[in-house]
């Protein structure tokens, strides 16, 4: 009896429900149970995996010590408290967060050979990354205006670049990206996956985890869409125009040295800016159906393991005045050991 009763209520049930719709009322069911996601990772488990892998954190130990001596450096050396130097920690802060967000878990899921990630440490590597990526695509922006001041309107800098002007640009970029990465990670992790729990990423990327999704997703996509130019793909409009003015008014300055040590600044920071923007505008504003998985993880290594590391060293190597200053931090700490 109770068997007949059960076979005849899931008939009923049968009818007046398409089948993707009870696919979906499972799957949501299973997602509020299911302990996480899978992080298909960036290499195979293989000797020539762990030998890249080894590569790969090479890079983030470099990373780690260059944005955090980079960061402390600034900070304890009197002469570096200008505007483009305060900036310059900020950047070197977010970088090293940056790093720090991703590939501690991809090695950790490499080496231990458990590729899995829980829901709420994917919402926070998600909240991290996303975070990260557009407060840095601000201050760079900033980093730009700064230069494009201090150049083209030398006599007006100390008044438009103030040091509430640079607290209120880094305040703006944090809570910025902040507010936008939560808006993102609330809502994709809000989804119902109806297919798989297996990102194809080495971290909880975004266009990596909709297409998981069971439900339509473009509008989402359609919002990814803007966000990405509003806090990348016009930033790096507001820096390239920024750097054709000045660069136009290097060109015609009378002094060898002030124009070649403008332009050395403008090249540092084009080198920075081309290696984080480019890659991250062209995985995020493409169409899903021209994307392939494996050309996002290339990709992703770029504005997030490679410019992380590649921050400190061009900041650093090509500015005299920071290789003045590590020479001074360190006599003063030698001195205070004698």
């Amino acid at each position: 009896m109770w068997y007949w009763e059960e076979n005849l209520v899931s008939g009923f049930v049968s009818i007046f429900i398409p089948k993707k719709s009870k696919q979906c009322i499972f799957m949501e069911k299973w997602n509020e149970t299911s302990n996480g996601f899978i992080l298909l990772g960036l290499f195979p488990q293989t000797h020539t995996g762990l030998l890249l892998l080894l590569l790969i954190m090479v890079v983030f130990v470099f990373a780690s010590v260059g944005n955090s001596g980079m960061t402390a450096l600034i900070l304890l050396d009197p002469r570096l408290h200008t505007p483009m130097y305060f900036l310059l920690s900020q950047l070197s802060l977010m970088d090293l967060l940056y790093i720090s967000s991703t590939v501690p878990k991809m090695a950790s899921n490499f080496l231990s050979g458990q590729k899995s990630i829980s829901f709420l440490g994917c919402g926070v590597q998600s909240f991290f990354f996303l975070t990260m990526a557009g407060s840095e695509g601000l201050i760079l922006a900033s980093m730009a205006y700064d230069r494009f001041m201090a150049i083209c309107y030398p006599l007006h800098y100390p008044i438009r670049m103030s040091k509430m002007t640079c607290v209120k640009m880094t305040l703006g970029s944090w809570t910025l990206g902040s507010i936008n990465s939560l808006a993102h990670t609330v809502y994709i992790l809000h989804l119902p996956y109806c297919r798989s729990r297996a990102i194809n990423h080495f971290f909880c990327d975004v266009p990596a985890m909709v297409p998981l999704a069971c439900v339509d997703t473009w509008v989402y996509e359609y919002m990814v869409f803007v966000s990405t130019s509003l806090f990348l793909l016009v930033p790096f409009l507001g820096i390239t125009a920024s750097y054709g003015r000045v660069l136009f008014a290097v060109f015609h300055m009378r002094s060898k040295e002030g124009r070649r040590k403008a332009f050395t600044t403008c090249s540092t920071h084009l080198t920075v800016v081309t290696f984080y923007y480019i890659p991250f505008v062209y995985t995020y504003l493409r169409p899903r159906s021209l994307r392939s998985p494996a050309e996002d993880k290339s990709l992703a290594v770029f504005y997030t393991i490679l410019t992380p590391m590649l921050n400190p060293i061009v900041y650093s190597l090509r500015n005299k005045e920071v290789l003045r200053a590590m020479g001074r931090v360190c006599g003063m700490f030698s001195s205070r050991k004698t």
